[in-house]
């Protein structure tokens, strides 16, 4: 490992915030102005959504709406801010797949701004889960933002994944069928949406980092699947700054944007580094190659090899499609046809017909 490859891990060590570090970095505080708005996050109580909901506290808002489905998750983003001013703020448990509750919640709130982060996101659980992938990530999404414009939202954030990039996985296939759908509704109708994608947060629940802190604690084997994968990492307090940024532009018809997030990171060079930071264990931590899982690439990709980046300032690159091509609408009829009953691999194969 380099020395520019240890610098580039040690700064993600310290804005993350989960590792004891010399340096004590604070949550960015922005001054972004949404004060017209009343603004929904989905999946609120997760590790992007959550952080949304804190930053935002430091800008100006009509109202936040935080939805999750997971109680406790949510009753603790609720005592996250319970010294916060939360007089414009709304907690609601609600699956955004039922579409009553979810019309409710237009009719009631009547949104502005949507910020929509709820997913699954674990590539080898929605392997063998390929239905709930569909449900949630594909048509959940689809029924978001068609109230999104029948109520009128002025503005519809995404929040997309790597995986989305030539997807393998199902995880990665259902968040390109969503991107493509907003693609086509962003070039008909007077909703904006917009897509930011980006790579593993960095200290997210169910991430490598929380895992690897739990095995030195443990003296336990770091589990790495290959010595040779590699991922895309931004700590999630930067990831959302430049979410809220990327939600201040006026773009009409370009609408993917992704994030500069360094060279990506070889799984087992993150594992030596915290190894190596943890002085105070003499026992020598044992590395194991355990092979990738179901779905799982060795390298991840920002872009297709249809796509191009093009910088809109330091942190923030644009996603541009190399051809002209009109985005066509998705017939989901097949997808909304897929049960319980079907196997995983059947499902699969139903997926990579509309990627």
């Amino acid at each position: 490992m380099n020395k520019t490859t240890s610098d580039h891990i040690d700064r993600l060590l310290i804005d993350s915030g989960l590792f004891p570090t010399p340096k004590k970095t604070q949550r960015p505080v922005n001054s972004f102005d949404f004060s017209d708005d009343t603004i929904l996050i989905t999946g609120a109580a997760g590790s992007i959504g959550s952080e949304l909901s804190k930053q935002l506290l430091t800008c100006s808002y009509k109202k936040l709406i935080l939805v999750d489905i997971a109680e406790s998750p949510l009753y603790n983003l609720i005592k996250d801010l319970e010294f916060e001013n939360t007089n414009k703020i709304d907690f609601l448990l609600l699956n955004i797949t039922e579409h009553q509750s979810i019309r409710h919640l237009f009719e009631t709130y009547r949104p502005t701004l949507i910020f929509h982060a709820a997913a699954y996101k674990h590539v080898p659980l929605m392997e063998e889960n390929a239905y709930k992938a569909i449900k949630l990530n594909i048509l959940g999404t689809k029924l978001l933002a068609d109230l999104s414009i029948k109520y009128r939202v002025e503005k519809f954030i995404f929040i997309s994944t790597d995986k989305a990039v030539n997807p393998v996985s199902v995880m990665g296939m259902s968040k390109r069928i969503a991107e493509k759908y907003l693609n086509y509704l962003s070039n008909k109708l007077n909703t904006g949406f917009t897509i930011t994608r980006f790579g593993n947060i960095l200290g997210s629940n169910g991430s490598v980092l929380p895992l690897f802190k739990k095995q030195i604690k443990s003296n336990t084997p770091l589990t790495i699947t290959d010595k040779n994968v590699s991922r895309y990492f931004i700590s999630k307090s930067k990831a959302c700054s430049l979410i809220l940024q990327v939600a201040t532009f006026n773009n009409e018809e370009n609408n993917i944007f992704t994030f500069n997030m360094g060279e990506p990171i070889r799984i087992t060079d993150l594992a030596e580094r915290l190894v190596s930071l943890c002085s105070n264990i003499n026992k020598k931590i044992e590395i194991k190659i355990t092979g990738l899982r179901p779905g799982e690439k060795l390298h991840e990709s920002i872009v297709s090899n249809s796509e191009i980046l093009v910088p809109i300032n330091k942190n923030i690159l644009l996603v541009e499609s190399k051809n002209n091509l009109e985005t066509k609408n998705i017939d989901f009829s097949e997808l909304e046809g897929v049960t319980l009953n079907m196997s995983n691999l059947e499902v699969k194969s139903i997926l990579k017909k509309y990627i």
